[in-house]
C-alpha cells in the first residue's frame, strides 16, 4: 500500500489580513493616536521676554497657573538688542483662553530673603514660571515677564516712599503697622531727579484702609529707648530688622473711605523721631519747589535740612549749588527747598495764601538748628522791609526773597572769645604779676614802720574824742547855745521897735537892718548846726555822712 503525499496548492494573491501583521497594524494606530492627541491638546507657542534667565532649562521648565502645568519651555535665547532672553514656550490648548492682555508671567525659584525662604518646591521640580490671568477671547503670543511675583489689586495697593538715601531698605524688607507685618518694599529705585530714592511698597487690602495722606512711614530702630513718660521703656525690632531694616506707618484711622490719590508720594523719614517732629500741610502736588539765593555761609546746611514756618516743618532743602561772586568775593548759595504749600491754606488754596505772604513780608532766612553743632535750617519769617516783593521766575524754579543770617550763634562768640584770649601775650603777663607781687611785698615791709606810728596816733585821738563826748557839758552844750541865740533874737526885736520911728533911709535905719540880716542868717546856719549836733554828736570829728 502506497502513501499518499497530501497537494500543497501555492496561492498566487497577496492576504494582508494574516495573523502576523497584527501586532505591527494595532502599534501603528496606537501610535497614530498618540500624536493625535498629543497635537490636538497643544495650544499655540509663545514668547516671554525676561531681563535674564534665573534657572530655566529648555525641555524642562514648567509653566504652571494656580500650581497645573499648562506649558513646557523649549527653547531659551539672547534678545536682538542683547538686553533680555526670549523664552520660548508651548502652551497647553485649554491655556489658550487666558493668553491675552491681562497675562503676568514671573519666575518662580528659590529665595532667601528677609522675610524667610520662599520657593522651596523649585529645589526637587525646579525653576518654573507662574502665571496669571483672567478669560477671555482675545490672544497674544508675546508677553514681558515680571521680575518679581504679580498681585493682583484686589489682594492689596502699593504706595509709594521716597527719601534721600537708601536707609538700608531693600527688596523684601517688611512693612509694618502697630507692630503688625502688613507688606513688603517691591522696589527700590532712584528717584527720576537722581537725587533720591524711591520705595515702592505693598500693602494687603485688609490694612489699606489705615494708609491716609496724614500717614508717616519711617525706617524702624533696631532698639528704641524712651523715657519720656517717666519711666524706661526699652523696645526691641524683630529679629529680621537687625539684618534689614523694616518700616513702620503711623494712621489717624478716622476715614476708612479717605483713599490716597494717584501719583502721591510719601516721605520715607530716617527714624520715628523725625517723624514725630512737628510737621503740618498734606504733601504730594501741594509741594512746591522754590529757590533763594543767599552769601550766608551755608556749609553746614544739610540736603533735607527742614524748611520751617512758626516751629513747625513744612519742607525740607532739595539741593545746593555754590558759586563765587566776584563782586563780594563770597561763595554765593542758590538753595532748592520742597515746601508744602498746602500748610499755608484757608479758605484759599495754600499756594494763593503763600504768594500774598511773600507780598507782606514773608521771607526765607538761613538760621542755626543750635548753638552747639551749628547745623542749619531755613526759617520762612516775616521781615521788616518798606519794599514790596514777590515771587519771580528765574529758570526753572520761582525766586523765593530771602534775608541775611542773623547774628552768629554763642559757638561762634566762643570761639572769637577763645581766639582773642589765645592772642594774649599771657606768658609776659604772668610774669609781670611776679614781679608786681615781689615789689608790693618789699613796699609793704618798707612801710610797715611808718603805718604802725599813724594808727598809733589814731587811736589816741579816738580815744580823747570819746572822753570829751562822754563828759555832762559836752552834751549840754547844744541846749545852752539854743537858749542864748533865743536871748539874742528877743533882744534885736526890741531893738527893731525902738529905732523903728526913724526914717527909713536914715543912714542909722540902713546899717541896723543890715546887722539884723548878718545875725539873722548867723542864727539859721546855728540852728543848723545844733539840729546836726542834737543828731550826731561826733560829726564834729567824722563829720555828718
Amino acid at each position: 500500500m502506497s502513501k499518499q503525499i497530501p497537494k500543497i496548492e501555492e496561492s498566487t494573491k497577496f492576504n494582508l489580513l494574516t495573523s502576523i501583521w497584527i501586532v505591527p497594524v494595532v502599534a501603528l494606530f496606537i501610535a497614530l493616536w498618540l500624536v493625535w492627541q498629543h497635537y490636538s491638546r497643544l495650544g499655540p507657542e509663545i514668547r516671554i521676554i525676561f531681563p535674564k534667565n534665573e534657572g530655566l532649562q529648555a525641555g524642562q521648565s514648567q509653566i504652571k497657573y494656580k500650581d497645573v502645568p499648562v506649558g513646557k519651555v523649549t527653547k531659551i535665547e539672547l534678545s536682538e538688542d542683547g538686553k533680555g532672553v526670549i523664552v520660548y514656550a508651548q502652551m497647553e490648548k485649554m491655556a489658550a483662553a487666558y493668553l491675552n492682555d491681562t497675562t503676568k508671567f514671573w519666575i518662580v525659584k528659590p529665595e532667601v530673603g528677609v522675610t524667610g525662604v520662599s520657593g522651596l518646591e523649585t529645589l526637587i521640580s525646579g525653576t518654573y514660571i507662574n502665571m496669571y490671568a483672567q478669560k477671555k477671547s482675545q490672544t497674544k503670543e508675546q508677553f514681558y515677564g515680571l521680575t518679581h511675583a504679580y498681585r493682583k489689586n484686589t489682594e492689596g495697593e502699593y504706595f509709594v516712599l521716597t527719601a534721600p538715601e537708601a536707609y538700608s531698605v531693600i527688596k523684601g524688607t517688611p512693612v509694618y503697622f502697630k507692630n503688625l507685618k502688613v507688606g513688603q518694599v517691591e522696589y527700590v529705585t532712584i528717584g527720576l531727579d537722581g537725587k533720591s530714592v524711591d520705595f515702592i511698597v505693598f500693602v494687603s487690602q485688609s490694612y489699606v484702609p489705615y494708609v491716609h495722606k496724614d500717614s508717616k512711614f519711617w525706617v524702624m530702630s533696631t532698639v528704641d529707648v524712651d523715657i519720656s513718660s517717666g519711666r524706661l521703656d526699652l523696645n526691641v525690632a524683630p529679629l529680621s530688622n537687625l539684618v534689614h531694616s523694616g518700616i513702620e506707618f503711623s494712621s489717624s484711622g478716622e476715614d476708612s473711605n479717605d483713599t490716597v490719590p494717584d501719583k502721591f508720594s510719601f516721605y520715607l523719614y530716617k527714624n520715628a523721631a523725625l517723624a514725630n517732629e512737628k510737621k503740618i500741610g498734606e504733601g504730594g502736588e501741594a509741594v512746591k519747589t522754590y529757590k533763594i539765593i543767599t552769601h550766608d555761609p551755608i556749609a553746614k546746611l544739610n540736603i533735607n535740612a527742614p524748611v520751617r514756618y512758626d516751629g513747625f516743618d513744612v519742607g525740607r532743602v532739595k539741593d545746593m549749588q555754590l558759586h563765587y561772586d566776584s563782586r563780594t568775593h563770597k561763595m554765593r548759595g542758590d538753595v532748592l527747598l520742597n515746601i508744602d504749600t498746602s500748610s499755608f491754606a484757608d479758605k484759599k488754596s495754600g499756594e494763593e495764601n503763600f504768594n500774598a505772604a511773600v507780598k507782606e513780608g514773608l521771607r526765607a532766612r538761613v538760621t542755626p538748628t543750635d548753638p552747639i553743632t551749628g547745623l542749619l535750617y531755613v526759617d520762612l519769617v516775616f521781615a521788616d522791609e518798606n519794599t514790596t516783593r514777590q515771587i519771580e521766575q528765574n529758570g526753572t524754579y520761582a525766586l523765593l526773597p530771602s534775608i541775611p543770617m542773623e547774628q552768629s550763634g554763642i559757638m561762634d562768640g566762643v570761639e572769637r572769645m577763645i581766639a582773642k584770649i589765645n592772642a594774649l601775650p599771657l606768658d609776659d603777663l604772668i610774669v609781670s604779676i611776679s614781679q608786681l607781687a615781689k615789689d608790693s611785698d618789699r613796699a609793704v615791709k618798707d612801710l610797715h614802720q611808718p603805718l604802725q606810728t599813724i594808727l598809733a596816733d589814731i587811736k589816741e585821738s579816738v580815744k580823747a574824742l570819746k572822753k570829751m563826748m562822754s563828759k555832762k557839758s559836752f552834751a549840754a552844750m547844744p541846749d545852752e547855745v539854743n537858749k542864748t541865740l533865743k536871748e539874742l533874737t528877743r533882744t534885736l526885736k526890741t531893738t527893731k521897735k525902738v529905732f523903728k520911728g526913724y526914717d527909713s533911709n536914715s543912714l542909722l535905719t540902713r546899717q541896723i537892718s543890715q546887722t539884723l540880716k548878718s545875725v539873722t542868717k548867723s542864727s539859721q546856719e546855728m540852728q543848723q548846726f545844733l539840729k546836726m549836733l542834737n543828731r550826731k554828736p561826733n560829726s564834729l570829728i567824722f563829720g555828718d555822712k
